[in-house]
Formats: C-alpha cells, sequence, structure tokens
C-alpha cells in the first residue's frame, strides 16, 4: 500500500480543462497530478476514433513509468466507446506500461454505482443522443438502468467546454424534480463538466447517492490504492 498524498499520472483528451483541477481536491490534501493531454479532433469523440485515439494514450502513458503513484485514463466517452471488457483492458495496459495501478472514468462510473448498490439511476451527460445510447448500454451490461436522463447535447469540445458546474446543478435538480422519484442514484457524466462546487449541494437536496466522473475517479484511486481518506 501507497500512503497518501500521491502524484497521479492523469491521460486526458486535449481540449479537457477540468479534470487535472478537480481530481487532487478529492483526494488527500498534499496529493498532485501531472496531466498529460491525449490529441484529438475538434468534434467530439466517436467509435472511428478509438483505435487510434487508445494507442496514443498508451504511447503517452510511458511517461509516467517510474515518475507516478496511480494512473488515471479520465475520458468517459472513450470507455463507454470501448465497452466493459476493453475498458477494463485499457486498465490493465496501462498498469502493464507504467508498473502502477491504474484507473479508468468509465471503470470508476461502475464500480461507484455497483457500491451503492444503484439499478435505476438519474443521468446527466454533455454528449449526443448516440452516445447517451452507448453509454446507457455500457451501464445496461452491468444491470444498471437509465431511468432519467438530461443531456446538454454538445455539439464540439468548445460548446463542452463553456459549460459551467451552475448549469450542471440546474440541470441535475430539474431532472431530478421530473424524474427521478424512485431512483438509487443520480451520476454527471463525462470528466469535462465541473462538479466540485456543486456536488456537496446536490447531496443534500437529493435523497439518492450523488456522484460524478471525476469524483467516482478519485474514490475508485482510493480504493486502488487502498488507504481510506475522505474522496
Amino acid at each position: 500500500m501507497r500512503t497518501p498524498p500521491w502524484h497521479v499520472g492523469l491521460l486526458v483528451p486535449d481540449n479537457n480543462t477540468t479534470m487535472h483541477v478537480e481530481l487532487p481536491a478529492w483526494l488527500a490534501a498534499g496529493s498532485t497530478c501531472r496531466r498529460v493531454g491525449i490529441p484529438r479532433a475538434p468534434g467530439l469523440l466517436t467509435l472511428p476514433d478509438l483505435d487510434p485515439y487508445v494507442a496514443h494514450a498508451m504511447r503517452l502513458a510511458e511517461a509516467f513509468a517510474g515518475a507516478t503513484d496511480v494512473t488515471v485514463y479520465g475520458c468517459t466517452a472513450a470507455g463507454i466507446l470501448a465497452g466493459p471488457s476493453r475498458d477494463a483492458t485499457i486498465a490493465a495496459d496501462l498498469t502493464a506500461i507504467t508498473g502502477t495501478p491504474a484507473v479508468t472514468t468509465a471503470g470508476a462510473m461502475l464500480a461507484w454505482l455497483r457500491a451503492q448498490s444503484a439499478r435505476r439511476i438519474a443521468l446527466v451527460t454533455p454528449y449526443s443522443d448516440a452516445v447517451n445510447a452507448q453509454l446507457a448500454g455500457f451501464l445496461g451490461a452491468a444491470s444498471i438502468e437509465v431511468q432519467a436522463l438530461s443531456t446538454f447535447r454538445a455539439a464540439g469540445v468548445d460548446e463542452l467546454g463553456r459549460i459551467t458546474a451552475e448549469q450542471v446543478a440546474e440541470r441535475a435538480d430539474a431532472l431530478m424534480a421530473r424524474e427521478g422519484s424512485g431512483c438509487d442514484a443520480l451520476f454527471i457524466g463525462c470528466s469535462q463538466l465541473p462538479t466540485h462546487s456543486i456536488l456537496a449541494g446536490l447531496q443534500a437536496r437529493h435523497p439518492c447517492p450523488v456522484s460524478s466522473s471525476i469524483h467516482a475517479t478519485a474514490w475508485q484511486v482510493v480504493e486502488q490504492m487502498g488507504a481510506h481518506v475522505a474522496a
């Protein structure tokens, strides 16, 4: 077991301006994050993009070998498109390359929802209908049903990057008021969406457990590293 604080090696899409700031804020004091951006096209990630994207991420991960305590693959959409089995393979490959435990955001989402015994969830995303369908299938393979969905349908990375934490909170509150009755959890998907400043308020306002891609990733880092600190 490596006790905290930890030095995280973070692989995220080039356009992600949120995760390297919020992830260490949910870890033990003194934890740091070394961000490496994965180049990508201006549009949102699609299935044909996946193979070259993952291959590039693996090459970039070599920079973390011997230099970090844990590796995080912080792209929810890429994990969704890959599917649960391949996402687990990506984590294993990252461990082989870096020699450290590896966490994927998509895998962390599943792990957190399973830990809550969630079977029906309310979900907020920025994704297109096609990616939301992929996400529903990803969760469905783990017997988790998206009972209520609200999406920004961001047309590209620039629009995605303009979504504020306040907008996310407003959309989550509206979704829960409209369709959240009976949901086992509220989840905010996408590691670009800012949630650190709003998650506690959402949890206070809603009766079910609340998490987000970045929060769940921090929670899974704690689980993987074998230390019990607040995440």
